[in-house]
């Protein structure tokens, strides 16, 4: 589990360190512009695919990852796997067009935490998700908003 804790009493969180890892460039740009409406969030990197976001977390020390599960090179559920073996206080959720119950079955048992459809991406679905994964402990599996 990441260092920070769930929401304050105004309903923020203590500035969670976010990493954002998609191959499309419009989603990135999206999610960066959620991120700065989004209080208590700051988006620290950003990744094109899942090899290349294990080495921005760990430069990083992103305590949030939102990624993308259909990528070249290494793909969402493959790179969430390798970052949690080497990070495992870090936070996933994956990100997909997708409704959770399309994606390979590979995505429940990947470590993420929680998912979001991209199309489905705000500062409340965000907040509300953090603070569902905070709530559900550890072992609670996927989570979605």
């Amino acid at each position: 589990m990441a260092t920070k804790g769930p929401l304050d009493e105004d309903g923020t969180v203590d500035d969670v360190t976010v990493l954002v890892v998609d191959d499309q460039a419009p989603f990135r740009f999206a999610a960066r512009a959620t991120l700065a409406r989004t209080p208590g969030f700051t988006m620290v990197g950003e990744a094109v695919d899942g090899s290349d976001a294990l080495g921005v977390a760990e430069a990083t020390h992103a305590e949030l990852v939102l990624m993308d599960v259909n990528m070249p090179i290494m793909d969402g559920i493959a790179a969430t796997r390798a970052l949690l073996a080497a990070r495992p206080a870090t936070v996933v959720f994956l990100c997909s067009t997708y409704p959770l119950d399309e994606l390979p079955t590979a995505a429940q048992t990947s470590g993420a935490r929680g998912y979001l459809n991209k199309e489905d991406l705000s500062p409340q679905l965000l907040t509300h998700l953090w603070a569902a994964v905070w709530a559900a402990g550890p072992t609670a599996g996927i989570l979605t908003g």
